[in-house]
């Protein structure tokens, strides 16, 4: 492995880690669903990474990137459609209040 490709996955693994970081230690939803991003993000740089360095003539791992993009994207609006009415519902979205959606 090059020195290069090392100094694109470091930051892509600390990116990594302050996601799982996050969404282990919040309780708040929107807090969580950031992280959750952060996380998707790293690997959206793998993608692009190793595809630069092993298949430099190709664009397979940037059009997998732009794929994971979008579904990010439709993953966010849902997630916070159902966090909105959470809050219309509880007055309150931290994770410990959910439980009380129970019936």
């Amino acid at each position: 492995m090059e020195l290069t490709m090392l100094m694109y996955l470091i930051p892509s693994l600390l990116m990594f880690a302050c996601g799982v970081f996050g969404f282990i230690t919040r309780r708040n939803l929107i807090a969580i669903l950031i992280s959750l991003e952060l996380m998707l993000n790293s690997v959206d740089l793998n993608f692009v990474i190793f595809n630069r360095f092993l298949f430099p003539g190709e664009l397979e791992g940037m059009f997998f990137t732009l794929f994971s993009i979008g579904i990010a994207a439709a993953e966010t609006a849902l997630a916070i459609a159902i966090i909105i009415n959470i809050f219309r519902s509880v007055k309150n979205i931290d994770v410990k209040d959910i439980t009380k959606l129970k019936f």
